[in-house]
């Protein structure tokens, strides 16, 4: 018997392979990169939410010898959420902290005043997308990520 060889042709497809990258490859990067984006997005939007609820966590605790002279509680809580956000890499001249009352959101509302004890408050931070984004954002196109979060203005102290 004799052994046959079968010797399979091939076909010239050696210019194929990288047509077809050629063609793939932009909509791939193209997945990528929008991947990547929304997630500097969600992340953003995370650290804004975790701004204010530790910048509204500080009104809810004894205040006392956490001022410095001629400080505000709102000032103080202000300067947190921006040191916050400044730390995690989003420019603390593009954040907006609004501290406003729970009931009536067009006015703000002071958490050093004692007829706001035990009241409810809002705080507020917005940023522009632009400040966060890795790409550049036209104004066209830009818009506010914003994080919120409503306490109660209380004077809980620490137990020891």
């Amino acid at each position: 018997m004799q052994n046959l060889i079968v010797q399979k042709r091939q076909q010239p497809r050696r210019g194929a392979v990288a047509v077809e990258f050629a063609f793939i490859a932009p909509m791939l990067l193209a997945i990528v990169l929008g991947m990547i984006e929304l997630t500097r997005v969600y992340d953003a939007q995370y650290l804004l939410q975790t701004a204010a609820r530790e910048g509204a966590r500080f009104a809810a605790m004894d205040r006392e010898g956490m001022l410095a002279n001629g400080q505000t509680g709102n000032s103080k809580l202000t300067s947190d959420v921006t040191s916050f956000l400044a730390s995690a890499g989003i420019p603390s001249g593009d954040v907006q902290v609004d501290i406003l009352d729970h009931d009536d959101p067009n006015q703000t509302f002071d958490i050093d005043d004692p007829a706001n004890d035990l009241r409810l408050f809002r705080v507020e931070i917005t940023v522009p997308f632009s400040s966060v984004s890795y790409t550049p954002v036209s104004a066209a196109n830009d818009y506010n990520l914003t994080g919120a979060i409503t306490f109660r203005n209380g004077r809980a102290t620490l137990s020891q």
